[in-house]
């Protein structure tokens, strides 16, 4: 059967992904910037490697030759998933990523006509970012044809791997997003806020700058998107007071300290931390008459999410021959997907 490729394998979720694949029996290439770590990892798991970086546009293409699936895995997505894109439309090879970033999501959708020509698929966000929320936003729709307004959320005790967090502190510089009359607007951190029960009680929660913004509207059509997570309103006033220093954030010299720092002190979570760290993920939908639609599901750690999505997504595609062009998670594996993966439980609609 055609390979694939773990690019980003030495990663925190990239090496998850690499080593369930291989208690699977799977034999994935693994890839990346870093040839020891990529070398070392792929010795261990007795899996071929290969080592190229994504500024080289030839060194992309050819190391990508050969694949038949890409699971892109190295962010921050917003500076790689472009030249990774390239070489699979060069290479007529599928390409999956595990990002959550709003503008690679929207870069990605207007590559559609190209994936179409190539005969590939481009699907990115296959992990928990945001299979979870996009099989409930489909869902959601599905049970309401007519709903014009939709909020999705997740609560989640989980910390951060270290690529989760550099990306979350190159999304401070552009502040918060909701989706408004059908177009992505910059607003405030933290800018609006609601009680919500995500499953687990009710908590006070505010909006974040999730993928949603940009995949809902792709796989239901619905014009006003926000995307909330608890937050404790002596939190959320902090955050709304970082917002002015948003334009100091933005500078390169403090994004790359910020994320040094992170990447110096965050190690993201064990097996164990993972197990005990489950999320409970909610929407609901609004029609104009005013009536309203809730789901939420239990699933695991988001990591864990993130693997097993991966992992599923592959599969679907090594198995399957959908029509090429670009896909959210639920348009690409249903909206039932989430269900099937480990660690889930059955979603809910009230």
């Amino acid at each position: 059967m055609a390979e694939w490729m773990i690019y980003g394998a030495n990663g925190y979720a990239g090496s998850l992904l690499a080593r369930e694949a291989v208690a699977r029996g799977l034999t994935p290439v693994l890839a990346g910037r870093n040839q020891k770590a990529v070398a070392d990892l792929a010795a261990e798991l007795k899996l071929q490697a290969r080592h190229f970086r994504l500024d080289d546009a030839n060194a992309t293409r050819q190391g990508v030759e050969g694949m038949s699936i890409v699971v892109h895995c190295a962010g921050p997505f917003s500076a790689t998933s472009q030249p990774m894109i390239d070489a699979c439309l060069q290479n007529q090879c599928h390409y999956l990523d595990i990002t959550g970033e709003i503008d690679v999501f929207v870069a990605a959708q207007s590559r559609h006509n190209e994936a179409t020509e190539a005969n590939i698929v481009i699907c990115p966000g296959v992990g928990f970012d945001v299979i979870p929320t996009d099989c409930i936003a489909a869902r959601l729709k599905e049970a309401m044809p007519d709903a014009d307004r939709l909020a999705l959320g997740f609560d989640s005790r989980s910390s951060f791997s270290p690529g989760t967090a550099r990306t979350s502190v190159e999304g401070l510089k552009y502040g918060g997003r909701i989706r408004k009359d059908d177009k992505i607007k910059t607003v405030p951190l933290a800018y609006q806020s609601r009680d919500i029960d995500f499953g687990n009680g009710t908590k006070h929660a505010v909006t974040i700058p999730w993928g949603d913004i940009a995949t809902a509207w792709f796989s239901t059509g619905i014009d006003d998107i926000e995307v909330f997570i608890p937050m404790a309103p002596s939190a959320a006033t902090r955050l709304r007071r970082l917002d002015r220093l948003r334009p100091l954030l933005g500078l390169p010299p403090v994004q790359a300290l910020l994320k040094h720092l992170v990447g110096r002190r965050i190690l993201g979570p064990d097996s164990s931390q993972r197990e005990k760290a489950r999320t409970y993920v909610w929407g609901e939908a609004q029609n104009r008459a005013g009536k309203k639609i809730t789901a939420r599901i239990q699933t695991a750690n988001g990591y864990d999410v993130t693997t097993e999505g991966a992992l599923f997504a592959v599969e679907f595609l090594r198995q399957n021959e959908p029509a090429p062009g670009y896909y959210t998670p639920s348009r690409l594996l249903g909206s039932d997907c989430i269900e099937k993966l480990p660690g889930s439980g059955e979603m809910h609609l009230e």
